[in-house]
């Protein structure tokens, strides 16, 4: 990957000087993380436990809690290094992995909250039908081929971004970026434009088209039903609206950030920002189904009281 460049290592410039403070950033982005791993695991392992959980919507749930570790893998313990280094360097090799970590999280993710806008659909408007066309086979299908698609599809973008001949190695991000790459590019850069232009197209209009069907059906029942599936609906699509607009609006500022020119932001706001669908969706994903699920919530509470009872029956034996 190095000999494809003019650099062996890029400069994140991003970062701004925060002196002694940079411990305390260090500190609040380590709690950060270990939330987000504790959370995420803690319902995978919750789903993948309780056998009254293996139905298709907990599977798809425990697929993007999957995927909340991956991205917050891909960010986090790069941030870390680099908020108490002083050089704010990063090898090309680990550049390009990151890259690869970052975009196929966020492809996954938009992915899997299609497929989970279309369980709720068939799950509404068709329940007679439900068992049968969302069968376990078709989930574990399902979920195969977006991670796989995820993958493969991303190589072909990574592998013209790596060929590239650079003019600089200054990327103005915390993180790195395939876009920044392609803008400190000298040679021909036709090639990444076209298929990146197809390619975010092909992104966005896939799992659209499902969200936005789904979500038309679900309205149309909802007008028309009755108030029982009217309280369904609400109960189990609030969560997954929340969900969809807060990644919507994250990764709508970075592309924002990424094709024009924000200088006349904050730079801190504008590293917030940029950050924020890597950040806040992975810890706001597992807090809010895990306070608006109810099978979840319910589960969540008989293991946090029989802890609470095995520690007191302990503690009796004890003394």
């Amino acid at each position: 990957m190095v000999n494809s460049t003019n650099f062996s290592h890029f400069i994140l410039g991003g970062f701004i000087h925060t002196g002694h403070l940079k411990y305390l950033y260090f500190m609040i982005t380590a709690i950060l993380y270990i939330m987000i791993v504790f959370c995420n695991s803690f319902l995978i392992g919750v789903i993948c436990m309780k056998r009254s959980l293996h139905e298709p919507m907990y599977i798809f749930l425990c697929s993007l809690f999957v995927n909340e570790l991956y991205g917050s893998a891909g960010l986090f313990p790069f941030l870390l290094i680099q908020l108490v280094s002083d050089t704010h360097t990063i090898s090309a090799p680990l550049c390009f992995l990151q890259i690869f970590c970052l975009h196929t999280y966020a492809y996954i993710e938009f992915c899997n909250l299609a497929l989970m806008s279309y369980d709720r659909y068939l799950a509404i408007c068709c329940p007679l039908q439900y068992n049968t066309r969302m069968t376990s086979n078709k989930v574990a299908l399902f979920i195969a081929v977006v991670w796989l698609h995820s993958f493969i599809k991303f190589l072909i973008p990574l592998s013209l971004s790596i060929r590239l001949q650079l003019c600089g190695h200054i990327i103005n991000k915390v993180y790195c970026s395939n876009y920044v790459i392609v803008k400190l590019a000298c040679s021909d850069t036709r090639v990444n434009n076209i298929y990146g232009i197809i390619s975010t197209i092909f992104s966005i209009s896939v799992p659209l088209i499902p969200i936005i069907f789904s979500y038309m059906k679900i309205l149309k029942i909802c007008l028309v039903g009755s108030t029982e599936t009217r309280q369904k609906a609400v109960s189990t699509c609030t969560p997954h609206l929340a969900s969809l607009l807060n990644f919507s609006f994250g990764c709508a500022f970075e592309v924002f950030q990424s094709r024009f020119d924000m200088t006349s932001v904050p730079s801190v706001l504008r590293i917030i920002l940029s950050s924020y669908f890597l950040i806040c969706q992975p810890l706001f994903n597992p807090i809010m189904y895990g306070l608006r699920m109810s099978k979840i919530q319910q589960i969540c509470k008989d293991l946090t009281f029989s802890q609470i009872n095995c520690l007191h029956r302990n503690e009796v034996r004890i003394t």
